[in-house]
């Protein structure tokens, strides 16, 4: 009988797929056909709609609509600009300057903003018209930008990591957030080690030498901007309020600055920009229940147990075990987003890593990192089309270009994967995890 429901939950889930059904609907339709196996239709009915309910009724998952709403505020209001100029100023004097520029604005914006599509689309529109000016190749300059903006999913406030918190059982938020940093500063600098390393073998030049002025000037312009990481994660750590109250003072900290200091969004423009994070929170939200039925269809089915003994079976060796997730986590990611990713694969693949002694804190931040690769890769990486867009290059041309990347990334990722300390000694130190 478990067999048979995971051929299928599995199966109809990837058939669904591929006929192009919206993958929220695609997960409740293979549950609901999933516990059909086992309950009468209208008692399977009746927990697949119970299941989606409840998977939303959950305090923290406020959070999310407060940091997508402060992330479009932040779109709006300037601070892609400033912190662009900040950006050029830090990686000015290196070879390929603009490049550089592209990864560390890609890391501060993508951390204020927490999306990767928002930050492709923002550095991407901002820095490809300036990157050709100065004779820079299209492809490697999306391609940059491409493989910099999951940085922002990593460096804190993420709402991946607010959702792997919710179905992990309550993993720290504060401790996951803490995590984040230094794997995501390790993925901007493999990057830039990449791009660096392109541009002195093409003869791109270094930019010119700031004065002391114009340092200072676009620090004290970008600092408010920067302010509010220091804000949200320094209050959480403090203990002076939750993660949830954090995103609603993201908010109001952001409705401040955009409106009244950088005075870039006007009164009218509200509506718009919170109709916009509505329709973003509600297919958010609709991932959330349906993977929570499609989480209860699993357990039911003894599928997370199942999957672990095949793992034991194949090996009790922690490093193969770990390679042989990391290796589906890839899989998985060239079709599937990152969210119901999180959702339907951590309550699998969690126990097999607790059971071999691997912290759910570091777990979580190996599984965001590996499932940060999915969105610049085909076939559904919305990174890699955004940036392509946003670019106007093709994206079979840069696909090829981002091949040192994608090495450089998951050279990145086995050394997050194997050297646990990269994301614990934050919370260690700071949270004494």
């Amino acid at each position: 009988m478990e067999w048979l429901a995971i051929f299928i939950l599995f199966g109809s889930f990837a058939l669904l797929l591929a006929l192009s059904v919206p993958i929220s609907f695609a997960i409740v339709l293979a549950t609901f056909l999933t516990i059909c196996v086992s309950l009468p239709f209208d008692s399977a009915l009746m927990v697949v709609t119970q299941k989606l309910a409840s998977g939303l009724d959950n305090f923290a998952l406020l959070a999310i609509p407060f940091f997508i709403l402060s992330g479009n505020i932040m779109n709006r209001g300037g601070i892609a600009l400033r912190l662009i100029e900040l950006a050029k100023i830090l990686g000015a004097r290196l070879p390929g300057s603009l490049f550089h520029c592209n990864v560390l604005a890609n890391m501060m914006f993508g951390s204020i903003s927490g999306s990767a599509v928002a930050s492709a689309a923002a550095m991407g529109g901002i820095m490809s018209p300036l990157q050709k000016k100065e004779g820079y190749d299209p492809e490697l300059s999306a391609a940059v930008n491409i493989a910099s903006c999951p940085t922002g999913l990593l460096i804190p406030p993420s709402n991946t990591l607010i959702v792997y918190s919710l179905v992990s059982g309550g993993t720290s938020i504060s401790a996951l957030f803490l995590a984040g940093y230094l794997p995501g500063i390790l993925m901007g600098l493999g990057v830039m080690l990449v791009a660096g390393f392109i541009a002195r073998k093409r003869g791109y030049a270094k930019g010119e030498k700031a004065s002391c002025a114009q340092i200072l000037k676009c620090t004290l312009d970008a600092l408010p901007s920067l302010l509010l990481i220091f804000i949200v994660i320094g209050g959480i750590i403090a203990g002076v309020f939750t993660a949830t109250e954090a995103s609603a003072i993201a908010v109001v900290y952001t409705l401040i600055l955009s409106m009244v200091i950088y005075r870039e969004i006007k009164l009218r423009e509200l509506p718009k920009i919170i109709l916009e994070s509505s329709v973003t929170t509600a297919i958010v939200l609709l991932l959330i229940g349906a993977s929570s039925g499609m989480s209860w269809a699993m357990a039911n089915a003894d599928i997370p147990y199942l999957i672990q003994d095949a793992f034991l079976y194949i090996s009790e060796n922690p490093i193969v075990i770990l390679l042989a997730i990391n290796l589906l986590l890839l899989i998985v990611g060239t079709f599937m987003d990152m969210t119901p990713a999180v959702l339907i694969f951590t309550p699998i693949f969690l126990p097999i890593a607790t059971d071999i002694g691997i912290d759910p804190v570091h777990f979580g931040i190996m599984m965001t990192f590996n499932l940060c690769l999915g969105i610049c890769t085909p076939p559904v990486g919305s990174a890699l089309f955004i940036g392509c867009s946003v670019s106007g290059v093709s994206i079979d041309k840069v696909i090829k270009t981002m091949l040192p990347f994608f090495f450089i990334l998951l050279i990145s990722l086995l050394l997050v994967t194997f050297m646990p300390n990269i994301s614990l000694i934050l919370p260690k130190l700071l949270l004494n995890y």
